[in-house]
């Protein structure tokens, strides 16, 4: 007996003396964390795309964690639109008025704040672990119905993967679970340390934001340093086959990824070329796949090192084989901006825009208009609207309108059926945005509009009489209770 105790005292002194920290015993983990995660009630207005002026009010439940400084980090998610925000600790008892601080939808991260300072009695900022674990056991923390809940993850890697709310590529962790409505912000722990949110799920996998990553955000805010996060606004290929790069001549090893195309963005200058082969990337080499090796998370996508220590505006160095010979450049990174896709993903914190013209609806083509068809939008939209997805703007195309319905009246007759239809030209004008559209129905030709449809679309053009047209307009916004005919504007959000 006496051998056992001795036993477990010399094992107690040698963790002691190597600085591994013990993992916290079941009690000792519900105590600590009981007193950093908060529950989190949003109410915010939900728009129906397919009728853009008409909106209802949701309500969602999330989770967030205390951070230094008396906030509350979360995911962005069910935040945009929000009218109320409420905080609970202790999983149950009083709620607190809770505002927004900060939030960007590309990194899915908002700050919220509460003025009330009885809220803050008895919490504790949480600790990051940097780096985070890429293998091993975590756990699910997450208030359910009073208690805390505490549940078994495996963690399977990090990896680089799309931001849920926005079309750039981020790091993330990835980790195995049978637990079912993963996803709402809830902490992911090893021992006493935070080492990820929560932010979506499919099937026995769940991914969440990594530690480091909210950490070096809170830090940079903190320090009031830009924040924006950039991307690499550009399309590349492996170069599996060998033929592609002699086609290129590029002379010793295989090694780096082709370019294939440039997204073109206003205002930013890119110098990259189609055709020219990425071999390094601030300093580290890419692989015929697109990897680098990272110095601690070993294989990731060539995408991390636009966020690996740097941020909208930044210069990378990077290494290229143009036209037979090595080429260094200074590549600045874009900042992430929905407008520069061509079907935007999102577009938050305003209505839908909208722009109805005797009873013809005309709506900017976006991400969340297709996902109106609901979770499996991708096979239930319309398949000439869904590809179009893909399509990188230019400066000449870079974005486009749909004819999404008809509001029957006898202005429209004969044209009720049409919808899903994307605009080409409007009086010989080419259409790329409502305002624009809006313009050109504003010059009639011969006291006529004439839309013509892309070519290939079911319709190729339909024909209204100009002078009837502001009539029927305020004819069908009173019977279909339109607030406004033309509804345009930007997020003010970043």
């Amino acid at each position: 007996m006496k051998q056992t105790i001795w036993s477990i005292s010399v094992w107690g002194w040698l963790i002691l003396m190597s600085g591994i920290k013990p993992a916290l015993m079941a009690d000792d983990v519900i105590d600590r964390w009981s007193s950093s995660l908060i529950k989190i009630e949003v109410t915010r207005h939900q728009y129906e795309f397919f009728q853009p002026w008409s909106r209802r009010t949701a309500s969602n439940v999330k989770f967030g964690v205390v951070t230094q400084g008396e906030q509350i980090i979360t995911a962005a998610e069910d935040l945009f639109d929000q009218t109320t925000i409420r905080v609970q600790k202790g999983g149950r008892g009083e709620w607190f008025q809770a505002s927004l601080e900060w939030i960007d939808y590309h990194l899915n991260l908002a700050l919220l704040k509460v003025q009330d300072p009885a809220f803050w009695d008895g919490l504790q900022p949480v600790e990051f672990a940097d780096p985070v674990p890429a293998t091993g056991e975590a756990r699910l923390l997450r208030w359910n119905d009073g208690r805390l809940e505490n549940r078994k993850l495996d963690i399977n890697r990090l990896r680089v993967g799309r931001s849920p709310l926005s079309f750039i590529d981020l790091p993330q962790l990835e980790l195995d679970s049978e637990i079912e409505g993963i996803g709402r912000s809830e902490a992911i722990v090893v021992g006493d340390q935070l080492i990820g949110l929560a932010v979506a799920q499919a099937r026995n996998k769940c991914a969440a934001i990594p530690s480091f990553l909210i950490h070096e955000v809170l830090t940079r805010l903190e320090q009031n340093q830009p924040s924006e996060v950039g991307f690499f606004n550009f399309y590349w290929k492996k170069s599996e086959n060998p033929a592609a790069q002699d086609y290129l001549k590029l002379t010793g090893p295989r090694r780096g990824v082709i370019i294939t195309e440039i997204i073109a963005i206003a205002g930013h200058q890119n110098v990259l070329k189609a055709k020219d082969i990425l071999l390094s990337v601030d300093g580290f080499d890419i692989d015929i796949m697109g990897d680098y090796d990272d110095p601690t998370y070993g294989k990731l996508t060539l995408e991390r090192l636009a966020t690996r220590g740097r941020w909208a505006g930044d210069q990378v160095a990077m290494t290229l084989w143009r036209e037979g010979a090595l080429l260094e450049v200074a590549f600045e990174l874009p900042r992430a901006n929905y407008q520069s896709e061509y079907v935007p993903t999102a577009n938050y914190d305003m209505p839908p825009a909208y722009l109805m013209a005797g009873g013809l609806l005309f709506q900017p083509l976006t991400e969340p208009f297709l996902r109106s068809w609901g979770r499996d939008w991708e096979r239930r939209a319309p398949v000439r609207l869904v590809r179009l997805k893909g399509q990188a703007p230019s400066e000449e195309n870079p974005s486009c309108v749909v004819l999404s319905a008809v509001l029957p009246d006898p202005y429209n007759l004969g044209y009720q059926d049409y919808r899903y239809l994307v605009v080409h030209q409007v009086n010989g004008r080419r259409i790329v945005d409502l305002p624009g559209l809006k313009e050109a129905l504003e010059l009639p030709v011969e006291g006529f509009h004439l839309i013509e449809f892309l070519p290939g679309e079911a319709v190729t053009k339909l024909v209204l009489d100009a002078q009837r047209l502001k009539d029927a307009t305020q004819r069908v916004m009173f019977k279909y209770r339109l607030p406004t005919d033309y509804v345009v504007g930007e997020s003010g959000t970043p």
